[in-house]
């Protein structure tokens, strides 16, 4: 059976964990709970977990780099695992996306991301497929830059967890029925438009 590679993005240590920027952690952690074990390092500079998502063999990675050298642990371990581009998910924070939303794509620019810019650098294609967690833009004239590296606002606080559980279903759905039904599942049902009863 094909094995996935699943990375989420964030910067390392615990000063940075709360931060926008690291919803891609997040996401990943939710996945290793799932999957009942933890991230162990790796020497490709990553937290690995060797696991199962949706029932296929995967390996679930954090960059233990900054952000913007994500590219080379992703790269690394995709040449150590062997796994083509196309069986590689990014889960990233997603400035053009509004807080609630989650969006699958294939493909595509890097929106000024720096961890996507190094990823698509590194593996020499823009074609591996994202899970873009949506952080909606900054308020006023704040720096974006600025943005990401704060924490979650205490009124996002509260659905965070329910996003989170989501951006995990969501990367689930790309490993088991393919990018176009998962786009149709879930883009139709943001948290702010169709939200499952509690």
């Amino acid at each position: 059976m094909d094995r996935w590679l699943i990375v989420g993005l964030g910067n390392p240590g615990a000063s940075y964990s709360g931060h926008r920027h690291n919803a891609g952690f997040m996401v990943l952690d939710e996945l290793a709970k799932r999957a009942g074990a933890g991230f162990k390092v790796h020497k490709a500079r990553a937290e690995v977990l060797e696991a199962r998502a949706a029932g296929v063999p995967a390996v679930l990675a954090k960059p233990l780099t900054y952000m913007n050298l994500s590219g080379g642990p992703v790269k690394a371990l995709a040449d150590f695992y062997k796994v083509p581009a196309e069986r590689v998910i990014v889960v990233h924070d997603e400035l053009d996306v509004a807080y609630g939303a989650l969006r699958a794509k294939l493909g595509g620019g890097d929106n000024g991301h720096n961890g996507l810019k190094s990823i698509s650098a590194s593996l020499s294609t823009k074609d591996y497929l994202r899970v873009r967690f949506g952080i909606g833009r900054p308020p006023g004239r704040m720096d974006p830059a600025k943005f990401v590296l704060q924490n979650f606002a205490t009124a996002e606080r509260k659905d965070l967890p329910f996003l989170i559980d989501r951006a995990a279903d969501v990367v689930e759905s790309l490993i088991q029925h393919g990018l176009l039904p998962t786009q149709n599942t879930f883009h139709a049902s943001d948290l702010f438009v169709a939200r499952p009863p509690r």
